[in-house]
Order: structure tokens, then sequence, then C-alpha cells
């Protein structure tokens, strides 16, 4: 069993992976971080902060990034990604997650999200749809890391 964190780099995600980290320390449970790329799309990977400007696409690149910003954050987490068609919508997107979650037997997923608990019925959210999963538990984080914590202090509840 462990604890899957859906990560974009966002600063949700990391707080995701930050409190995850705690929970796994604390539970003996190991941490999987997730990053869903869509394939071949520049303008995606921008919005996220993936790509520079005037970057190429590079899948190979995007997906080493993404991993250095987990180890930077979690050391001890482990990390995966999944691609999905440029086109993915919400909907898949969460299916890929859901179906990861269940491949590494996750036991608690740990969404960054400041609504994905608002309305779990939203067929918009890949938050959400995740969320209503009722193969694992989820904990969301709706709060990112004080601006003067960095991602391997122990976080306040």
């Amino acid at each position: 069993m462990g604890i899957l964190v859906p990560f974009d780099g966002s600063d949700l995600s990391v707080a995701a992976l930050v409190r995850a980290t705690t929970l796994g320390d604390a539970f003996s449970e190991s941490v999987v971080a997730v990053t869903i790329v869509p394939e071949s799309d520049p303008e995606y990977a921008r919005e996220h902060d993936w790509l520079g400007p005037d970057e190429e696409f590079d899948m190979g690149e995007i997906v080493a990034r993404l991993h250095e910003r987990v180890a930077d954050v979690a050391p001890e987490a482990d990390f995966r990604h999944e691609v999905v068609s440029r086109y993915a919508s919400a909907g898949r997107i969460a299916k890929t997650l859901r179906g990861t979650a269940k491949t590494v037997d996750a036991s608690l997923v740990v969404i960054g999200s400041d609504n994905a608990g608002r309305m779990v019925s939203s067929i918009h959210s890949v938050g959400s749809s995740v969320a209503s999963d009722e193969a694992f538990d989820v904990l969301i984080v709706r709060s990112p890391l004080p601006p003067d914590a960095s991602p391997t202090d122990s976080p306040g509840w």
C-alpha cells in the first residue's frame, strides 16, 4: 500500500507532496508522485511552467524536469509519469490517475486542488473525479505551503 500524489509542479501539488511525505513517514507508507503529460502539447506544458516560452516540446526533458522537482521536494518519493493524448479530456486524465492509484495499490490519494472537494459531482474537475473513486481514501490539500516554508519542512497541520 502507498500514497499517490498527482503532481504538476504547482504550489498546491508541492504542498500535497509535502503532506503526503509526512503521512508516509508517520504510517510507513511509500509515496508515489505521478504526472500526467499530454503528448506533444507545448501550450499545456507552458501553462504549467514545464517549458519556457521559446522551448520546443521535448517529452524526455519535461519528464526529467518534473522528476527533478519531485526529488527536490521529496527525495524519498518515487516518480512516474503517464502520457495521454494531446486532446485528453479531464475525464480521461482522471481515469488515468485512478488507474495509476490502483496499479500502485494506493490506500490514499493526496490531491492539491482549490476546488476538488467543493462539488465532487462536477464532471469538469480532474480532482473531483479522482476524489469520487471509492477504491482509496482522498485527502484534498487546499492551501499551498506558507511562503517562508521550504518544501522539506514539516507542514503545520
